[in-house]
């Protein structure tokens, strides 16, 4: 129950700060955010614990915790970075993937399609995060799953937020079905292709998450 509250109070001050409500480089008093929630400083603490994880909040010693928010040249530099991560996680999948694993995928995915026909983002987004890390842990390659659920976690709010775009969790879900389809067909090139294009934000898509971030803002 006490995990669950701090997970709770961690997605309501990530929305905070993605809707500018806590500016870049704003302190964020337990005590103050305690009260808010009507909680005592235990869970509040364990949130900013797990925020500090997405890089959202920077901790710093004896001073406290801060916001951070990445500016958009480094916020489409981490997406760059996370699609070619994504993109060779897929294509040594599609060499190594079992049979079984490929039905957990298609599961993950049956469970995004369902969040689709619900209208549900939030749904959704824990939906795809598991399809996401499966992959992940299909690259059999332990250092690049560390290093791909590393900048996962940098990413999350924002990998959220995108999903508010209107059409985007049925585009999202279409382009698992790509993906599945090269790693059932063994297909690494056109699995690492489908992946990388999935992730990344270039040109009209990072326009439109930029836009949502100041819409959130207004």
């Amino acid at each position: 129950m006490e995990q669950r509250r701090a997970e709770t109070i961690a997605d309501e001050i990530e929305e905070l700060i993605l809707s500018d409500a806590f500016a870049d480089g704003d302190r964020l008093d337990e005590a103050t955010l305690a009260e808010r929630f009507g909680v005592s400083r235990t869970p509040v603490r364990e949130a900013i614990q797990r925020l500090s994880l997405t890089g959202l909040v920077d901790l710093r010693p004896r001073r406290g915790a801060f916001v951070r928010q990445p500016g958009p040249v480094e916020l489409l530099e981490m997406f760059e970075v996370m699609a070619e991560i994504e993109a060779v996680c897929a294509r040594l999948a599609a060499a190594r993937i079992e049979d079984d694993a490929l039905a957990g995928l298609a599961a993950a995915n049956a469970a995004c399609a369902a969040a689709v026909e619900a209208g549900d983002a939030d749904g959704y987004y824990r939906a795809n995060e598991g399809f996401h890390l499966r992959l992940y842990a299909e690259s059999g390659n332990r250092f690049l799953e560390g290093e791909a659920q590393r900048l996962h976690r940098r990413l999350k709010p924002y990998r959220r937020l995108q999903l508010r775009l209107r059409g985007r969790m049925a585009q999202s879900l279409a382009e698992h079905r790509e993906i599945i389809a090269a790693l059932e067909a063994g297909d690494a090139a056109c699995a690492a292709t489908a992946t990388r294009d999935h992730v990344a934000v270039q040109g009209e898509k990072f326009r439109r998450l930029m836009s949502t971030r100041a819409t959130a803002a207004e």
